[in-house]
This record gives C-alpha cells, structure tokens and sequence, in this order.
C-alpha cells in the first residue's frame, strides 16, 4: 500500500513539474513550434511517464526512508513529539514574522535568501528548545492543573464520605435508625441493591427467627426512609464476580471511597485490613456507657444470682453487667452499691461492686 502511495505522490509530481517545466525544456531546443508536443496535458502525461519511470530505482530507497521515519516517530515518547511539533511551530512563526518585516528591504539577496535560511534556523532552533525543555514546560503546565486537580480530589473525596454504605446486620440490628433519628451519623445512606436481595431472602426463609429477622430488616429501612430526614439512596451495581456479600460491600467502599457502617466483628477486621473506612454501632455504643471509677456508688436491682458463691448480677441500662459481691440475698431488691473495680473483655465491660449496707455494716 505505501509503494502504491509512492508512485502515485511520483505521478502527481512528474505531471507538474511536466506542465511547467517541458515547455521551457522544447524552447531551448527550438521544439517549442511544436503544438503536438507543447501541450499542457502532453507535458503532464510526459513528466508523469518519466517519473513513473524513475520510480522503479527510487521507491524503494523513498519506501524505506518513510518506514524509518515512522517507526522513529512510534518508538519516541509521545510528550517529545508533542512539544517537539510545538517548538517547530513557534520557530517557524517566528522565521515567518521576521521574513515578513525583510520583505520591506529592497535588497534582492535579502529578500529571497534570507527567508529561506531564516526559516531552517528558526525551525531547527524551535524544534531543539521545545524538545530539550520539555520537562520544565510540562512542570510548568502540571503545577497549575495538579492544583486544580488536587483540589477536585479533595472534594471528591469529602463527597465520597458522605457515602455511608450500610450491611445487612446493621440494618437487621435496628439501632442504625435511632443513631439516624439523633443526628450523629450525616451523609448519604447507602443501600446495596444485593443487600436489599440478602435482606429478602432472608425475609422469606422458613425458619421463623431468620424470617422474623429479615421483615424487620426491612421495616428499618423503610423507617430511614420515610420517617427520617437523612438521605437514601440505591445502589443499583453488583459484583458478579464476588460471591460473599461482605467482600462486595468491602469492593463498593474501595471503588468509592465510602465508609461501611456495621457491628459485624468479622466485617470490621477485613475492612481495617483492606484500609476501608468502617464505622462500627458497638464501638460507638460502647464509647457512650457511663464511665464509673471505683468508690462510686450507684443505685441497681438486683435480679439474679451470679456464677460464684453469694453474687448477685444486676445491669445497667445499656447492658453492662453489675457483679454484686454478697448480693444473692438482695436479688429482686433495688440497693445501693460501691463500685470496686471495672474490667474491660472484649465482650464488654463488667463492673463489680459490693452493696453499701454491707460496707456500712462493717
């Protein structure tokens, strides 16, 4: 296909230069009588014979040297060829303005030569610069768009945090709603449309509890939504790759740079190991007991015996269980006790004290 392009490019040149050279050629050898031969389509078709002729030695010298220059051209980096082409602009700009400004001269050499060396130095010169100063003029232009690229990030990012993708547990576990209702959690809630598919299939299992489960699931949804002024949104996307649903909530959090909102311990894990943002409902209702110190006293029902001899176990509000040393004969009776020490377990906190009366007592 290039030879094929080759000799047309000779035609088309040969019947050119035919048409206004041959006419002059048949002067100088007093042919130019001639009207057969001094004819503008017979001098084309001459000068397209004999350089049609010419390229059965030339094409293949022409053919290599255009394959040369293309694959120079693919094997340089694009930024270089760029900047190369712009330099040789502006040069030949600048040879163009200065050529321009000597036509005024009235000096032949001047006028005719001068633009003509003007013209290679300046492109060369702007060819040289634009590629030889390619990195400080892409610095110059990267500075000033990875500001304003910085910046989109930056708001991209704070956007995407608004994004609080919630788990099926969260949303089973009902407390998501309240923690909605008091104004703690801001942003965009976000609904998986294949945790919307687990919660369904959960609301339709024949076991009772699971059924029980996913319908209340689903009634919390429908609560955030409607009730509340907080934002909801679908997630129509799916991971068809990934089968777990708690893999696909850590995958949508990655692409999105959302944060996960669950209490599932397990879930918490992956999501600190993957570097996902998670926001866990324990932790904050754990944040949120009331700190005791011991020597405090408080006020509790006991209402069962405890694992050891003579304890009874009251709780408190949010759950935290009491252990009341000496208190199985209070069980069923509110009383004051002090509290002795507080521990901490990974299940939670525990508390123990020891009724007042019995401090008195002693």
């Amino acid at each position: 296909m290039l030879r094929r392009i080759i000799q047309a490019c000779f035609l088309i040149i040969g019947g050119t230069l035919g048409i206004f050279l041959i006419p002059d050629l048949l002067s100088l050898m007093n042919m130019g009588d001639m009207a057969f031969i001094n004819n503008p389509y017979v001098t084309a078709l001459l000068g397209a014979l004999i350089f049609y002729l010419l390229t059965f030695w030339a094409v293949e010298y022409v053919t290599n040297f255009v394959k040369w220059a293309e694959e120079s051209l693919i094997k340089a980096p694009i930024t270089d060829v760029i900047f190369g082409s712009v330099g040789l602009f502006f040069g030949l700009l600048v040879a163009f303005l200065i050529g321009f400004a000597l036509n005024a001269i009235q000096v032949p050499v001047v006028n005719t030569v001068a633009p003509t060396l003007l013209t290679l130095l300046f492109g060369y010169l702007g060819f040289q610069v634009g590629f030889k100063k390619r990195d400080e003029l892409l610095g110059l232009f990267s500075k000033s768009k990875k500001k304003g690229s910085e910046e989109e990030e930056l708001e991209k990012e704070e956007r995407a945090r608004e994004w609080k993708i919630l788990d099926t547990s969260v949303i089973i576990d009902g407390r998501i709603a309240d923690i909605c209702q008091t104004g703690f959690l801001e942003g965009v809630m976000i609904i998986p449309q294949f945790v919307l598919e687990e919660l369904q299939h959960i609301a339709d299992s024949s076991d009772v509890l699971k059924r029980n489960r996913g319908r209340r699931g689903l009634d919390i949804l429908n609560r955030i939504q409607k009730e509340l002024s907080i934002r909801v949104e679908i997630y129509e996307g799916d991971f068809e790759e990934i089968q777990e649903v708690d893999s696909k909530l850590v995958k949508l959090a990655k692409l999105t740079n959302g944060v996960v909102v669950t209490n599932d311990y397990n879930l918490n894990k992956v999501c600190e190991l993957q570097k996902v943002a998670v926001l866990n409902i324990n932790d904050l209702a754990n944040a949120v007991k009331p700190v005791v110190l011991p020597g405090e006293e408080m006020n509790i029902q006991v209402i069962k015996d405890g694992k050891e001899h003579n304890q009874g176990v009251a709780y408190l509000d949010d759950g935290t269980m009491i252990v009341v040393e000496e208190g199985r004969d209070y069980i069923g009776k509110r009383i004051d006790v002090l509290v002795t020490s507080v521990l901490q377990t990974s299940a939670g906190r525990m508390i123990f004290a020891k009724p007042k009366l019995l401090e008195k007592a002693l």
